[in-house]
């Protein structure tokens, strides 16, 4: 029955879902209320409304567990990679063991150099918990690379729903028309934060706009 809406899920993605899912999919069920946030600290907030509202962060380096995909539509790149990391957080890394899950995940995507639409290829990345920071399991997976990332701020603002690439297009759009013209943030490239599963209708997402260093 839970494979079931998991594949269900999954197919208003455009991917189907190996059998092999089941188990990862029961464990990150079970395990589903226990999610470690990625450590920031938050150094600024504007909240007139909540439609206005938005803060600016900085995250510190850490390890990341990545993928990248480049499949013909954005949710679809998403689903493969995040099914890859599911293997891994739950089984499939070099102690065999279940590694916990973080919130959130990031994709991080690029802008065509007209800026109308959403380059392939995404990466998408998974933290890694404070008690494998230091000595992250190895995946089995060779598509999962293993990533210390620099330290990243952002400005981030919350929306939700589904993350197609239309609905990314206009938060994007929605954030610049807020923020108005500045140079202090990279325009090809951003980050969209998931903090829910993706059979959650109304899930929370947050658009990052990355402060150049």
């Amino acid at each position: 029955q839970l494979f079931a809406h998991w594949e269900a899920v999954a197919s208003t993605h455009r991917v189907s879902l190996p059998r092999d899912m089941a188990g990862p999919i029961a464990q990150m069920t079970r395990h589903g209320r226990l999610r470690e946030p990625v450590p920031y600290a938050t150094l600024a907030r504007r909240d007139k409304s909540e439609e206005e509202a938005y803060e600016e962060r900085q995250y510190p380096a850490g390890k990341w567990a990545c993928v990248t995909m480049g499949e013909p539509m954005y949710e679809q790149s998403i689903s493969l990679s995040f099914m890859k990391l599911m293997r891994y957080i739950c089984k499939e890394n070099s102690g065999g063991c279940y590694l916990g899950m973080t919130v959130p995940v990031l994709n991080e995507i690029h802008l065509t150099k007209e800026g109308t639409e959403l380059a392939r290829e995404v990466l998408t990345a998974f933290y890694l918990p404070a008690a494998f920071q230091q000595n992250p399991p190895i995946p089995t997976d060779p598509e999962i690379q293993i990533m210390e990332r620099a330290p990243l701020r952002v400005i981030t603002r919350v929306f939700y729903g589904m993350t197609t690439e239309e609905t990314i297009l206009r938060e994007i759009s929605l954030f610049w028309e807020l923020l108005g013209s500045t140079d202090t943030v990279l325009r090809e490239t951003y980050i969209v934060a998931v903090y829910e599963n993706p059979s959650i209708p109304q899930r929370r997402n947050e658009i990052w706009f990355i402060r150049r260093a």
